[in-house]
Order: structure tokens, then sequence, then C-alpha cells
């Protein structure tokens, strides 16, 4: 083989090793996708199983594997109905593939470590609280050729068979009947106190943990969210509105929110 040969051959792999370059998601396009997507709502367009095991989808938002979505529709049931809304929870972004959590996925809320007890005599206490479950799903978008150099907002595009990012539902419409200072609020992602449970998880989403006492008689219903360091919001449901909204930073003090102005 002639040197002429050899360098027109080295010419043409040097050429498609930059057009490999360019067609691979770089870091930054990664991060973009992530935030892009993660805490977004968006209303289904299908039924969406309960799974574990991420469920198949194609670069063009079609289902993968109507065997998974099936099996996995009969022995767990539905995640989310069709016209219901979700939101993405969870966001990996992998080289040929991109995860997507819907709703916390699906969690029992208990670790095995979180059975042991430990105490002295007769006496023992569990070393760690368990969480709340989650009735979410898992969503895989698979790239047989590697994910593109794709923006979030044409990420949602490819998704719309399954779920639709601009579609107003009803929840949209149900907010904005709401008062001013609540809708406010939901905006805002904050929670104030006339608030009940539906408007806070609408601002807020799932609470990282709840718990429930008897105190002068009423029932009350703790919601927490955020983990240290950071900061941290209890939200204190007195029947089924909020009476109270604390937050505080690493555990070093804390502020309650402003109630709200009568109506």
């Amino acid at each position: 083989m002639t040197v002429r040969w050899l360098a027109v051959i080295a010419a043409l792999l040097g050429l498609c090793g930059m057009a490999g370059a360019k067609n691979k998601l770089t870091p930054e396009e990664r991060i973009e996708i992530m935030r892009g997507l993660t805490a977004e709502y968006a209303t289904a367009k299908i039924g969406i199983p309960r799974s574990k095991k991420a469920l198949p989808l194609t670069a063009e938002g079609k289902i993968g594997d109507r065997e998974k979505w099936d099996d996995a529709a009969r022995e767990l049931g539905p995640a989310a109905r069709s016209g219901d809304l979700v939101q993405i929870t969870k966001v990996e972004v992998d080289d040929d593939e991109i995860r997507l959590e819907l709703n916390g996925g699906l969690k029992s809320g208990r670790k095995w470590y979180e059975r042991i007890e430990m105490g002295t005599g007769s006496r023992t206490a569990p070393i760690g609280q368990g969480g709340n479950p989650t009735l979410g799903t898992l969503l895989v978008v698979e790239f047989p050729n590697g994910v593109p150099p794709v923006k979030a907002i044409e990420f949602k595009k490819m998704l719309k068979p399954v779920l639709d990012f601009e579609k107003r539902s009803a929840t949209e419409n149900y907010v904005e009947n709401l008062p001013e200072p609540i809708q406010a609020a939901i905006r805002e992602k904050r929670v104030v106190e006339g608030m009940d449970r539906e408007q806070v998880l609408l601002a807020m989403g799932r609470p990282r943990a709840k718990s429930r006492e008897i105190k002068d008689g009423e029932e009350l219903e703790d919601w927490v969210y955020g983990l240290p360091p950071g900061k941290i919001t209890f939200v204190t449901f007195n029947g089924s509105k909020v009476s109270k909204v604390k937050e505080s930073y690493a555990g070093l003090g804390g502020s309650t929110a402003e109630p709200l102005k009568p109506q």
C-alpha cells in the first residue's frame, strides 16, 4: 500500500472520529437535560404501570417492550392513568439511555437496616426511621446509537406520545380558580398557611417524611421537606388546612411563613 493511500485512510478515520465526537453528548448537555426535566410536570397520554424495573421507551417515545409494560400493569397496577398529572422526580443520563423516575418511583419506604433495633435490657428502638412509600414508576428512553446532543425542550417533544408537557390539565384549571395568594405560592414553590394538602403537593411535591400527633385534643400532621445541610421546611396541618410553616437551615434556627390575609 502506497504512502498516498495510507494518508487517505488516515484522513477518513480522522473524519469519522470528528463526526463521532460531534454526536456525543457533552457534560454540559447532560446537565442541561437533567436540569430541564427534574421536577417538571407532565400529563400522561397513556396508562403508565408501576414498576421498580425501568419500563423501556424508544427514542420516538413509543413503548419499547409491550410485554414488560403489560406484565407490570397486571402485577402492580397503574402509576398514572391517561390524563393524570405526573412529576419527574429524578433524571439520569447515560451514554445510550435517559432514565426518568416518575412520582418518586416505586418504593416501600423501609430499608432492611431499619428493621434492626438497639438498646439495653428489654428496651430497644429502631436505629433508623423509615421513609414514606411512593407509588410511582421508572421509565428508560433507549438510544441504540447513543444519546444525541439534544436539549431538554427537544427531548420533551420526543416523549409526547407518552408524556405531554404542554397540554393544559385539570390541575392547571384548578389552580387558576384559587385565590391569588395561593396561586402565587404554588408558582413560587412555597407553602403558606391556609393551603390544603392538594395545594401543598402542587407547590412542593411529595414530602420526605410525615408524622402525626394528638395535641390538646387536636390531630396535627407534619410534612417535612429538605435535607441538611440546607433548608428544611416543616408544614403542619390542623385538620385539612396548613396551620403553621417553619423553615430551618441545617438546624440553626428558623422562621414562620406569614399567614394568608382574610379573603
